[in-house]
């Protein structure tokens, strides 16, 4: 019941990742940033570079006052209050709507690290993937249904849309994602309660160790003995898990951050296209949730992984082929949006319960830290390469980044100690 206030608090931000963009690019003044999609890229950098020493700063605080819910609680207090100011009539300047948008992901970052070590410390190591996969479903549900009611907005769905400008719709937009987060806060301040203990992150890190430990003497003791052993004990290299997390987010947010540009201008579809873009990767995603969810004891995490990283990698350079042959490009878009959602669920669940495992205690906003530096790269990039060289270009960029991430997380896992 605890992740019903995630439920609503994503339905709002669902309904954002897509207003955001399209609202931005309509801007008068835009011009003063260098055009649409480079004020789109500045302002989403910004506000992600600003989100790093952010997830830092909650990270700690969170294991240090042993303490979770009040960071959820602010992070979603604090999202409700910005975007009601963003209606007001002095936040019609791009320059001071974007230190909101700033000051509002610097806050709301604050329940990232507090959610993951919820539920590390909720749940015991063999159900983490589980646990996660859970939460995942829930919250990507209530995205799903925010983006539907974006859908709905833009092309006029309900009675009260239909003769009001598109400023006035605007403004109903971040009043509903205002609301929304209200009650988010309401029902996480009744169901959410901070764990007892705080300890299965230590005790993982203890049994780790003491399993290297084990295998460092079993070899040892074979090689000293003279018996033939062609192996080497292994241990997990999170330097080249840290990079593939930094070139992952980055591939990840070069695409989808023109995205809604890209398929009501790169393809010709309408601003309502553009929702459902993303309700078909919420799709894909909440399957592939549900997939990671009933099969996580089973797979082999650090072999699974790296499959679903290639897998987006060859997905982008489908696109690509798809599009320069306009073989039905739209469809097929759509239906590539699917499997990249897919692809990036298992990724999502298997990385972060292999990050839980290896950062130590103190140190959990390390994770959305890296996916931070990532994401405030590509913000920046992905607008501004598909401003310079168009679309497509941008996307090969983001389909090598993908492949390289791949390369990384298998030197992360083979990497000799």
């Amino acid at each position: 019941m605890w992740r019903l206030g995630f439920f609503f608090h994503e339905m709002a931000f669902g309904l954002l990742s897509v207003f955001i963009p399209l609202y931005v690019i309509g801007f008068q003044d835009v011009s003063v940033l260098g055009g649409p999609l480079v004020a789109l890229g500045i302002m989403m950098s910004v506000a992600m570079f600003c989100s790093i020493p952010a997830s830092f700063l909650w990270g700690w605080l969170c294991d240090a006052t042993r303490r979770c819910k009040p960071f959820i609680l602010m992070s979603f207090a604090s999202s409700a209050v910005i975007l009601f100011m963003m209606t007001l009539p002095f936040a019609r300047n791009i320059i001071v709507f974007l230190i909101l948008y700033v000051i509002m992901q610097f806050l709301h970052i604050a329940h990232e690290a507090p959610k993951n070590v919820l539920i590390a410390e909720h749940y015991s190591r063999d159900d983490w993937e589980q646990s996660y996969g859970y939460y995942r479903i829930s919250t990507e549900l209530g995205l799903i249904i925010g983006l539907v009611i974006g859908f709905c907005l833009s092309v006029g769905f309900f009675s009260f849309t239909t003769n009001i400008t598109s400023t006035a719709l605007a403004t109903y937009t971040l009043y509903l994602c205002s609301g929304l987060s209200i009650v988010a806060c309401i029902l996480s301040t009744l169901l959410v309660a901070d764990p007892l203990l705080i300890f299965e992150r230590r005790l993982v890190s203890i049994e780790r160790n003491a399993d290297f430990t084990y295998r460092s003497v079993v070899s040892a003791s074979r090689v000293l003995g003279g018996s033939y052993w062609d192996g080497s004990p292994k241990k997990d290299s999170f330097k080249m898990f840290a990079l593939a997390i930094v070139l992952f987010s980055l591939a990840t947010s070069i695409f989808f951050t023109p995205l809604p540009v890209f398929l009501s201008q790169g393809l010709g579809l309408s601003n309502s296209m553009a929702y459902i873009g993303s309700i078909f990767t919420s799709i894909g995603a909440t399957i592939g949730y549900f997939f990671i969810s009933g099969r996580a004891r089973s797979m082999d995490t650090r072999k699974q992984m790296p499959r679903y990283v290639l897998y987006r990698s060859l997905l982008v350079f489908a696109l690509i082929g798809i599009v320069q042959l306009t073989i039905y490009p739209s469809v097929l878009t759509f239906l590539i949006l699917v499997f990249l959602g897919f692809a990036f669920a298992v990724y999502y669940i298997l990385m972060i319960s292999v990050s839980m495992e290896l950062i130590p205690a103190g140190k959990s906003g390390l994770f959305d830290g890296l996916v931070g530096l990532g994401t405030a790269l590509g913000s920046f990039l992905g607008p501004y390469l598909a401003n310079t060289y168009n679309y497509l270009p941008t996307y090969f960029i983001a389909a090598l980044l993908f492949l390289f991430a791949f390369l990384s997380i298998k030197f992360a896992t083979y990497t000799s100690f």
